[in-house]
C-alpha cells in the first residue's frame, strides 16, 4: 500500500496510522497526528481504491451504503500490510494508534470489528458502523475514542450511538465525544482527542 513511516521521539512507543477521508492521502492527517502527540511515530496509508479520482480504502454503491464485500477484503488487506510495516520498520505492532477520519475512520473501525488485536487503541472522527448482523472479536481493553458532529449532514447521531453501543458490547471502552459542528474535522474535535490520548494512551 501507498504510505510513508516517520520514527517518532518514542523508544517503543504508540505508532500512530493514519487513516485519510475520501479523496485523502496518506499525509492528510499528519497535522492532527502532531497536534495529539508530536513524538509518537507515524504510518500514514493512502486508500487503495478510486471513486472518481478520488482515493478511498475501500467501494461504496452510494453515499453511505458500503459495498460489504469489498469492505471485508480491504480491511484484510490493511491487517496484512499493518503486519508487513510493523516487520519492515521494526516497531511494536502492539503499539498501533489508529486515527482516521470519516471513510478512514470506517476502515479503522472494521478492522476493530475483524480483527481482536489488529490496533491498540483508536481515534475515530465522524465514523459510521462498518458492518452489522457480525459477531465482534473481545475487545476488552481496547480504548476508542470518537468524535462526531451533532449537524453532520451525513451521519445522524442514531448512527453513532449505535457505533458506540456496539463497540462497548464487545468490551471496549469507548469515549464519544460531541462537537456542535457538522462533518468536518474541528479543532475542538482534535484537542479532546489530545486530551483522551494523553489520558488513556499516552506513555
Amino acid at each position: 500500500m501507498h504510505h510513508f513511516y516517520q520514527e517518532g521521539k518514542y523508544e517503543d512507543g504508540p505508532v500512530f496510522l493514519l487513516l485519510h477521508g475520501t479523496g485523502g492521502s496518506e499525509k492528510d492527517l499528519l497535522p492532527i497526528a502532531s497536534m495529539i502527540d508530536e513524538h509518537a511515530s507515524v504510518l500514514g496509508v493512502k486508500g487503495n481504491v478510486s471513486e472518481n479520482g478520488m482515493a478511498r480504502f475501500f467501494r461504496r454503491i452510494r453515499e453511505g451504503v458500503f459495498d460489504e464485500e469489498d469492505l471485508i477484503e480491504r480491511t484484510a488487506e490493511l491487517h496484512a500490510f499493518l503486519d508487513e510495516a510493523a516487520e519492515k520498520y521494526r516497531f511494536d505492532r502492539s503499539k498501533i494508534v489508529a486515527v482516521g477520519y470519516s471513510n478512514g475512520a470506517n476502515i479503522a473501525a472494521s478492522l476493530l470489528f475483524h480483527y481482536e488485536t489488529s490496533l491498540n487503541s483508536a481515534i475515530l472522527f465522524h465514523p459510521m458502523v462498518p458492518r452489522r448482523g457480525i459477531e465482534l472479536p473481545d475487545l476488552a481493553g481496547t480504548p476508542i475514542f470518537i468524535g462526531a458532529g451533532t449537524n453532520d449532514p451525513i451521519i445522524n447521531s442514531k448512527e453513532t450511538e449505535e457505533l458506540a453501543q456496539t463497540l462497548t458490547a464487545a468490551n471496549a471502552s469507548v469515549d464519544l465525544h460531541w462537537d456542535n459542528m457538522g462533518h468536518q474535522l474541528s479543532e475542538n474535535e482534535v484537542l479532546q482527542a489530545k486530551s483522551w490520548y494523553s489520558e488513556h494512551i499516552k506513555q
